[in-house]
């Protein structure tokens, strides 16, 4: 009988990716020191001089909106959650990493946050189901005051921003609406006046005001950049003066220059603009990647801008000359493989690019794209000088992993979208290599590669559906594939004729075989890890791995010991394979996690999600992954001895 135990925290390493959608998320710290972005439920801190990654943790759903005071003191993050819940703010304290406070008043969403100059409050703005602008004492950790964020008869509000000299008045904009606020601390009480804007109709996605608190400017969706006199609520000019410099997509992040005299403009068509303060016109203009969600000064003419598309950019003001800094994925990433024995270097494929990553630095080694093509599997050829890969278009490619030239394309691999691959050891004697792929059509094809010529040598016809995973014996004479049908099929690689074949009422997701080969291992829609025998196909045990969500991900230690795994839970669960009991588990992911990898050295965690994000986390210490057995590998579970 197995003991219940707690299951640990799996240690998080390094976290490659970044919200690039939330607006103005990419924030540095005043005292210089670190980057702060969010990646999911995640705030990431980054320090700029070594690199080394820190994680707040606390959320339970997407960030929406990022703050950092003045000071440097707080950081304070905002959620969206379910629809009839409240979404939480953190205040987190830098300094000690920790959270200091939750505050929860808002309903679904929070929409945006501000800290007063001094530190002495934080305004905070709901969504659009909640409407609410709720002012909050930092010292005491609870609400001061709160009201409506507009007029019933205007639109919601979308933004946000604190005046830089007053604590009691800041300044929110959104659907024809634009207001400045004013906070009566002893009367517990804030009172909006609407600004006069004429015949001017607007919706204003970004407020920022000028360092004087006279004027503040507002980004609309129409492109143009709105001046108001902040004292006065009067309209007072807008720009840029011809049509024609519009920013198309409209304007959509804003920051006053370093040195006060301008302004920098980020658009919904990738542009970044500087404009002048007198007059509104546009001086300077360059154009990035995705849509321009955040501007951050850095120092003299330096600043640093974020895309939709997962980019940081260097630019330099006064020439616009940019530099990509740091690129990460912005779609979900449908596949991981590392190299053979290699736990330096793994490969990525998502529906945007497929890229190659340094283990140790996080850091991106090597990008291939192809326009309106998506990779939906990736493996490295067994010597490592191949990257293979199945495309949307029904073609199996191979890449060089050092230079990215394509090597060799197999056209009409599948009639749909390669979905699965795998592949053989070299032959020694003419140096040829087997690839086993699977497609949407139900087709489990065998593909002899040699150095000139790549040939079908059989196609295998029995799945129904989708084929999801195929994974190959060490002998290279039988492989394994599981379908989105309720069935896997272990297929002879010499006879091309099927074997075995294993039924489960699930769509299956992922399929590895015991390091004996004599068990394998499937998980899928049906929340369980089944352990299989390989010889007959008979059940041997079910976990109930997931409480509510399919299983994505499955991979299993070189020694058998232990498995791990990840699905829509948002969870990675670490296993030992005889107990079948959790040791460990991984909280951070803020989307579906669609596959998991263990490195060949056994080091570290490897989980790609929706949402674009890769995580590495830390392999337990040995004592602790290993529970309180003794068992060796040889132990497993037979038919004889299930649970």
């Amino acid at each position: 009988m197995m003991t219940e135990h707690q299951p640990e925290q799996l240690k998080l390493r390094s976290i490659i990716g970044f919200s690039g959608t939330v607006p103005q998320g990419l924030l540095r710290h005043p005292s210089g020191s670190h980057r702060i972005y969010p990646l999911g439920s995640n705030v990431v801190l980054q320090n700029l001089a070594t690199g080394e990654q820190e994680f707040l943790q606390g959320h339970t759903n997407l960030i929406t909106c990022l703050a950092v005071s003045k000071s440097g003191r707080y950081i304070a993050s905002g959620q969206v959650t379910h629809m009839g819940f409240q979404a939480d703010i953190i205040l987190w304290d830098f300094a000690t990493r920790k959270a200091i406070k939750h505050l929860s008043l808002h309903k679904v969403k929070v929409e945006a946050l501000a800290f007063s100059p001094n530190d002495l409050y934080l305004a905070s703005r709901g969504g659009e189901d909640d409407n609410s602008v709720i002012v909050w004492d930092l010292e005491r950790g609870n609400a001061i005051c709160g009201a409506p964020a507009s007029k019933d008869s205007a639109g919601v509000a979308l933004c946000l921003a604190y005046l830089n000299n007053d604590d009691l008045a800041f300044v929110t904009g959104g659907h024809c609406n634009l207001r400045v606020w004013e906070v009566n601390v002893a009367a517990r009480k804030v009172k909006p006046t609407d600004c006069q804007m004429g015949t001017i109709k607007r919706i204003v996605k970004c407020i920022t005001v000028d360092h004087q608190d006279e004027f503040m400017y507002c980004g609309t969706t129409t492109g143009d950049l709105l001046q108001v006199a902040v004292a006065t609520k009067l309209f007072k000019n807008s720009g840029p003066p011809k049509e024609k410099d519009n920013f198309s997509l409209g304007i959509i992040s804003c920051a006053l220059s370093s040195d006060g005299q301008g302004i920098l403009i980020g658009a919904g068509d990738g542009t970044l603009a500087h404009m002048s303060l007198h007059g509104l016109k546009v001086t300077r203009r360059t154009k990035l990647d995705g849509k321009v969600t955040s501007i951050c000064p850095v120092r003299g003419t330096h600043i640093m801008a974020a895309t939709s598309q997962s980019n940081i950019y260097a630019v330099d003001v006064a020439t616009m000359d940019s530099t990509r800094v740091i690129t990460w994925h912005y779609s979900p990433v449908n596949d991981i493989a590392f190299p053979p024995d290699s736990s330096e270097v793994f490969a990525t494929a998502s529906d945007t690019d497929i890229r190659i990553w340094g283990a140790q630095s996080a850091q991106e080694y090597l990008r291939i794209r192809l326009p309106n093509l998506e990779a939906k599997c990736i493996i490295f050829q067994k010597d490592g000088r191949s990257l293979i890969t199945g495309w949307t278009d029904g073609k199996i490619r191979a890449f060089g992993p050092q230079s990215g030239r394509l090597q060799f394309e197999i056209h009409d691999a599948h009639k749909k979208c390669v979905t699965a691959l795998a592949v053989t050891d070299i032959d020694r004697r003419d140096g040829t290599y087997r690839i086993v792929s699977g497609g949407e059509d139900g087709q489990v094809r065998i593909w002899r590669i040699s150095r000139h010529v790549q040939q079908l040598e059989n196609a295998m016809k029995e799945h129904k559906g989708t084929v999801t995973c195929i994974k190959i014996r060490k002998n290279n004479s039988e492989c394994v594939s599981s379908s989105s049908d309720g069935s896997c099929i272990i297929w002879d690689l010499v006879r091309h004729v099927r074997n075995q074949v294993l039924f489960a009422p699930s769509f299956f997701k992922a399929v590895c075989y015991y390091p004996e080969e004599n068990q394998l291992l499937t998980s899928g829609t049906d929340r369980k890890v089944a352990y299989w025998e390989a010889y007959d196909g008979s059940l041997i045990r079910e976990i109930e791995a997931s409480q509510s969500d399919a299983i994505n991900g499955l991979d299993i230690t070189q020694d058998g010991m232990h498995f791990v795994l990840g699905g829509s839970d948002k969870i990675v669960k670490l296993y030992r394979y005889e107990e079948g009991d959790m040791t460990h588990v991984g909280v951070g992911h803020s989307t579906d996690i669609l596959k998991v990898k263990i490195s060949p050295d056994q080091r570290s965690i490897v989980s790609v999600s929706s949402d674009g994000a890769v995580f590495q986390w830390e392999w337990p210490k040995p004592h602790a992954a290993a529970g309180a057995t003794s068992s060796t590998p040889a132990a497993a579970p037979h038919a004889g001895g299930a649970n």
